[in-house]
């Protein structure tokens, strides 16, 4: 695979973006692409490792990443689009927003820098879409069988699909005016633009998919209907509860989820209506508390809205700051100090910060009072937070965006009491090894049954889902015919 010692000749090429002055003036995409000759090199360094970490632990697609890197070395770019496509629905979308967890379990990063995984995934998916290689794939058989898909985010698109390309009519529900869940409403435009969804989308439809917009399960429909009405349903609605922060002063106008910032926002830039209050960071100092990727999501989009300043804090201490190329904790994920685009852009950020009280004017928050922590062991042996005296500090704040994660799947609607599903102590939909839930023919998948993930998690987990619908219904139709 690659070149021989190819990992010895060239140095690895980090992700390029577009200058800060200029994309702070759009919604695009901040990332640039490499030429041909620069993925061709890059591919080359991937090392013919007796065991690829990255495909078999890096990787929960268990996407054939030394096949695609060795294709794209020989310049066998439709090769390399085929390797790709047989483990992984949407790779236009994970060589955008995976973090690339292979690339911290590349073989390279024993003691050097990985190879841009990444980078060759998407640019192997662009040329695949540019060359007319994405072909629409219409089942050969119909089975005469129906699915019903509540949620379009990757996990629900991922099992649409298959289950489609199986010979099952599958018919997709969303709750909003569009398909794509989080990836269209959580992810801003500069990071994934939205055609590329639009264009995946009509695949599907191509492929004989249906869709139903603007239809919220558990209010406009119900879970019973659906039962009644086809063989099989699976539930992707992801693990909407964000965490909350219970303090004095928390119901101030101007305090927000991030999540509801951010789909506002990317309605704002798809030009899409919406009937709730205006969240915009314009001429305002933004406090974005959580340090994760929604976060950072919070902090690029407030800047380039025309924020007089955005700070991020976070209750955790800072990770370590690490400028070598290898990974310090081979082959697992590192806890390191991570800045994204969006930090470099403009922003203040400190840890080990804890919120303590909002303050306001006329009902809507002017500052907030906020003190800094330490992690010490705790009785039962896990860290626990303890408030450092005299470390009070005051800041003034305008608007205040949540970005602390997810709790659990919503309880209302789908899953609530009438219902009858099972939940687990988490609060997730709790499921069998074939992703069935307690009520037979009711399946769940994604972020709605393990909590909030990755987007390379969720394909993962639509894929297997729709093998174990298929089996289910399989067996349906061999008891009808029997």
């Amino acid at each position: 695979m690659g070149k021989t010692l190819g990992f010895l000749e060239t140095m690895r090429k980090a992700q390029q973006y577009r200058d800060v002055s200029e994309r702070l003036q759009d919604y695009k995409e901040v990332a640039i692409g490499m030429t041909n000759d620069e993925l061709i090199d890059q591919g080359g360094r991937c090392m013919e490792c007796g065991t690829p970490f990255c495909h078999n632990l890096g990787c929960p697609l268990g996407n054939l990443i030394p096949e695609w890197n060795d294709a794209v070395y020989r310049n066998q770019w439709k090769e390399a689009w085929e390797r790709m496509e047989l483990t992984n629905n949407f790779p236009e979308f994970t060589g955008r927003i995976c973090p690339a967890i292979c690339e911290t379990s590349c073989t390279l990063s024993i003691n050097d820098a990985p190879v841009t995984i990444r980078n060759i995934e998407w640019e192997i998916a662009e040329t695949a879409w540019r060359e007319g290689w994405v072909k629409i794939r219409k089942p050969k058989v119909e089975t005469g069988m129906s699915v019903a898909v509540i949620g379009s985010g990757p996990a629900g698109m991922a099992a649409a699909q298959e289950l489609r390309r199986m010979g099952h009519k599958v018919t997709l529900f969303e709750k909003n005016n569009k398909i794509g869940g989080l990836l269209r409403y959580g992810i801003p435009d500069f990071k994934l633009d939205k055609s590329v969804i639009d264009r995946r989308v009509e695949q599907m439809r191509a492929e004989g998919v249906e869709f139903e917009t603007g239809v919220n399960i558990g209010d406009d429909i119900s879970i019973r209907y659906l039962k009644n009405k086809f063989d099989a349903v699976l539930i992707t609605i992801g693990a909407g509860k964000a965490r909350d922060l219970p303090v004095k002063g928390r119901n101030l106008k101007g305090i927000h989820f991030a999540l509801d910032y951010l789909s506002q926002s990317n309605k704002n830039v798809s030009e899409e209506s919406y009937d709730e209050p205006v969240i915009n960071a314009m001429g305002k100092k933004v406090l974005v508390i959580g340090g994760g990727d929604t976060g950072s999501d919070c902090v690029g989009t407030a800047n380039r809205q025309g924020a007089v300043s955005v700070h991020q804090f976070e209750i955790m201490p800072k990770p370590l700051e690490w400028d070598k190329s290898y990974n310090p904790q081979w082959p697992d994920w590192p806890q390191i100090l991570r800045t994204s685009s969006s930090h470099k852009e403009g922003c203040f950020r400190d840890w080990c910060v804890t919120t303590n009280e909002f303050f306001g004017k006329k009902g809507t928050v002017t500052k907030g009072q906020f003190q800094k922590v330490e992690w010490v062991p705790g009785d039962n042996g896990r860290p626990q937070l303890k408030p450092v005296e005299g470390t009070e500090f005051e800041l003034e704040v305008d608007l205040v965006l949540l970005a602390m994660g997810f709790e659990h799947v919503e309880h209302n609607g789908i899953v609530n009491n009438n219902t009858g599903l099972n939940l687990t102590d988490r609060g997730n939909i709790a499921v069998d090894d074939n992703f069935m839930t307690n009520i037979d023919g009711i399946f769940a998948a994604g972020d709605a049954n393990v909590g909030a993930s990755l987007v390379v998690h969720a394909i993962n987990y639509g894929r297997k889902a729709s093998n174990c619908i298929h089996d289910y219904l399989m067996k349906r139709v061999e008891e009808k015919s029997s």
